[in-house]
């Protein structure tokens, strides 16, 4: 780790020089991608630098404690080696999750899709409550949300809803939402009082580039149908609501929210876009035999990776044992401590995996 940081600083310390060369300076194109590489490397070697202070200071006061025998100063040294050893450590564990291989799709916005499962009308209300969740934590973190498609039912749930998320960190703050959410409570219509078990899939897609995925129009068959409303009245007296069926993978997307066909179809493209790069990505990881199963789960959507139980005010998450007894404010968006307890389980998990495949090499 220490030759690889090494490098990343003489890289920084060049990129610095370069950048103070007057033929850099006009050359704007250059200048801007050099900055950036500054930018990406900075918080790197800066923590780096602060590891070194700290090591070397650290040093200095083990020496003292081997060669001096003045009583003074050897309480002054070892105070200074119970404060910085921890504060070593500390820096220690902040650069390694720092030089850990960033997540490709970590700056992208995200298609979301809430699902109802099991549990019929229950389910539906539940997926609302979900969305409503996920509404609230973007309203907080000041993202955008456009729902894209929707499919209600008869008492104000969904079936369905398709919800593009877009904003600053939207992708690797949501990634570990994906997975069967379950909730536990007593149904308005449960005249006995009896507690029931519903759940939800959550899907979280990032967004696709055109360049990446490449969609052969001849592999698409779209489908037009009049939209439709609760019980199956028609809403529209045009023909604009799409499905979108990508043949090679049986892949279906249908879009009816807007009342131009060109509209949905556009949206309906966004998302088959998706789907197919998150296959893809699936794909690719599945044929990495070696690849560790991670800590925080793999994210399939057949896992159940958190409960609601409204009898007892508490959200468990399965994947690293986290019970909070604040079910009301999370359902209004306030999950960050559940998000940044993911995101450390995967660091702590990713840490240990390269550590080991160090050893092993």
């Amino acid at each position: 780790m220490f030759s690889t940081l090494d490098t990343i600083e003489k890289r920084f310390d060049e990129i610095t020089r370069r950048m103070a060369d007057p033929d850099v300076v006009s050359d704007r194109a250059v200048f801007e991608k050099l900055a950036k590489e500054m930018a990406d490397l900075r918080p790197l070697v800066t923590g780096y630098q602060e590891y070194k202070k700290i090591k070397k200071s650290l040093d200095e006061a083990c020496e003292v404690l081997s060669e001096e025998s003045d009583p003074d100063l050897l309480e002054l040294a070892r105070e200074e080696k119970e404060t910085l050893e921890p504060e070593l450590e500390r820096m220690v564990k902040q650069i390694r999750v720092m030089i850990l291989p960033k997540d490709p799709n970590a700056g992208r916005n995200i298609i979301l899709e809430i699902r109802a499962g099991t549990g019929g009308e229950e389910a539906g209300l539940f997926a609302a409550d979900l969305f409503r969740m996920y509404s609230r934590y973007a309203e907080r973190n000041g993202w955008k949300v456009e729902v894209m498609s929707s499919s209600e039912t008869g008492k104000g749930g969904y079936k369905e809803i398709i919800a593009m998320i877009s904003g600053k960190n939207v992708f690797s703050r949501l990634k570990y939402e994906r997975g069967v959410h379950r909730v536990q409570r007593v149904p308005e219509t449960e005249a006995s009082g009896r507690i029931h078990t519903s759940a939800c899939t959550v899907a979280v897609l990032p967004e696709a580039r055109e360049s990446e995925v490449q969609i052969d129009q001849n592999d698409i068959k779209i489908d037009v149908y009049r939209s439709s409303g609760h019980g199956g009245q028609s809403v529209n007296t045009t023909d604009s609501a799409v499905r979108m069926t990508h043949i090679p993978t049986g892949i279906v997307v249908t879009m009816q929210d807007e009342k131009s066909q060109l509209k949905n179809k556009a949206k309906a493209m966004k998302v088959l876009a998706a789907r197919l790069q998150d296959l893809k990505m699936k794909e690719e990881a599945a044929k990495r035999a070696s690849e560790r199963k991670s800590q925080v789960g793999t994210g399939d959507r057949s896992e159940r990776i958190r409960t609601y139980n409204f009898s007892q005010g508490r959200v468990t998450d399965h994947r690293i044992n986290l019970t909070l007894y604040k079910l009301e404010s999370a359902l209004d968006g306030d999950i960050d401590e559940i998000i940044d307890a993911l995101i450390f389980a995967s660091q702590e998990d990713a840490i240990k995996n390269e550590s080991r495949d160090t050893a092993e090499v």
